[in-house]
């Protein structure tokens, strides 16, 4: 079971983790949490589009782009607010 990815040297704990081959290559899909507190810091790193991406549990690094994004909730601005987060990384060649 995959815990953690780190995005840019950004650490962040996952609920889920599932690895698929596609025709344009290897595509990473994780699901974790954002609170209120850590959104903006979250955001802005996604916000970047392309990552250095480890996986720590898989002995794993590569240089990834996101593919697919979604949050469940929109205004983590709310003090106490959780929001999960969809995340889907293409590994670039």
């Amino acid at each position: 079971m995959v815990d953690k990815i780190i995005l840019n040297n950004y650490s962040i704990s996952v609920k889920e983790y599932e690895e698929n081959k596609t025709k344009d290559g290897d595509l990473i899909s994780v699901t974790f949490d954002v609170t209120s507190e850590d959104y903006h810091d979250v955001t802005t790193l996604l916000y970047e589009g392309t990552f250095e991406v480890k996986i720590p549990e898989r002995n794993r690094e590569f240089k990834g782009t996101i593919q697919q994004y979604s949050t469940s909730i929109t205004n983590l601005y709310d003090k106490g607010n959780v929001g999960e987060f969809k995340l889907s990384l293409l590994k670039k060649s």
